[in-house]
């Protein structure tokens, strides 16, 4: 792979469409193009609505009273965690839950990534998603497998 080469260059106004040609001429290629400017001194207005994201694994009841379990989110983070005990890769899990035709909340298709920032809500419902005696059967094969 050929090495890249980057140079930023810092502007005090617009370019001139010259200096662009120019540079393409030099055989650069532009990539980026980073705006700024001042903030405003006031801060946010007292009151100002705090949004939170929905945790996983849950959706807003349908009398809007609060949060309700949603089935199939809750099925996801089960066949998560059931690949996981197994030991398998994110990437297998990835894989399997794509297969099985899951997305993500968004619509896209699981990544490692998106399960390892899902970890932290796993271990958080995890006890509660297991009634006991499914925690014992999951038990069981953990200790098979050490």
């Amino acid at each position: 792979m050929a090495r890249m080469e980057r140079v930023r260059e810092t502007m005090t106004g617009l370019p001139a469409l010259e200096h662009l040609a120019g540079r393409v001429a030099e055989g650069w290629r532009l990539v980026a193009v980073e705006w700024e400017r001042e903030a405003s001194a006031a801060p946010p207005p007292a009151g100002a609505p705090v949004v939170e994201p929905i945790p996983y694994g849950l959706r807003v009841s349908d009398d809007c009273s609060g949060l309700a379990e949603d089935a199939n989110e809750r099925q996801i983070i089960l066949t998560a965690l059931d690949m996981i005990v197994d030991d398998r890769p994110l990437s297998q899990v990835a894989a399997e839950l794509n297969r099985r035709g899951h997305r993500t909340r968004d619509g896209q298709e699981w990544t490692p990534t998106a399960l390892f920032l899902l970890l932290p809500r796993m271990i958080e419902v995890g006890p509660r998603l297991f009634s006991s005696g499914d925690w014992m059967t999951r038990k069981q094969r953990l200790e098979r497998l050490v």
